[in-house]
């Protein structure tokens, strides 16, 4: 299998600003290992056993569901005890797994600041895709520039799945779920660090992928 390339993330915490209510919250974290490309048509054909069109470019048109089940098959590919429980649309975190998951949006934001205070890490013609570039389908992981954690791809190309509801009191099997970072349609208003989306569980977008994260003890 394609190797799945991880950056060190140190422990740290972030203010988690939820415009849409007007709440903000701070979240800490230990420190986990982060993808450095968001997972390609090469890797999802791979686990999954199905063609890739466009081996380089993020895979897109992935529910949420389907990329907690990603996550579990890279973990046991490499035979890491699974990180999810799945039982229907009912999905439990073993945090203390070292297997496979999706980044919790704080850890998702935090890695994509790589300590940059600002909405974007870079001048952003240069760190992402966007409606700016006039592009019509997701570009091939690794064509911009990094942030400082050796990350590419945080922001544009494709919003990135996170573990979180975007409102944390719905129905775990039923409340949006959380993505973050923008794609490769969105106006630069949208491809930010910062701005928190959300979608069904069960839905699919075109420019929507997942990260793989991982905890380590």
């Amino acid at each position: 299998m394609s190797d799945i390339e991880l950056a060190s993330i140190p422990a740290g915490s972030i203010q988690i600003v939820d415009a849409r209510r007007g709440l903000r919250r701070t979240e800490r974290f230990e420190a986990f290992e982060l993808g450095v490309f968001p997972v390609t048509e090469e890797l999802v054909a791979e686990l999954i056993g199905v063609g890739a069109a466009h081996p380089r470019r993020p895979a897109v048109e992935l529910s949420w569901l389907r990329a907690v089940r990603l996550c579990n098959a890279a973990s046991e590919w490499e035979g890491l005890d699974l990180a999810y429980g799945v039982d229907g649309e009912d999905v439990v975190w073993h945090r203390d797994s070292e297997g496979f998951r999706l980044p919790s949006e704080a850890e998702w934001e935090f890695a994509c600041r790589a300590g940059s205070t600002g909405p974007v890490y870079g001048p952003l013609g240069e760190v992402a895709w966007s409606a700016a570039d006039g592009v019509r389908s997701p570009q091939d992981v690794g064509a911009r520039h990094p942030n400082l954690f050796g990350l590419f791809d945080t922001l544009g190309n494709v919003s990135e799945w996170c573990f979180d509801l975007l409102d944390p009191d719905d129905d775990p099997s039923r409340g949006a779920r959380v993505f973050r970072g923008g794609g490769f349609a969105d106006d630069v208003w949208n491809v930010r660090a910062d701005v928190r989306r959300g979608a069904p569980p069960r839905s699919t977008h075109d420019d929507v992928g997942l990260r793989l994260a991982r905890s380590i003890g």
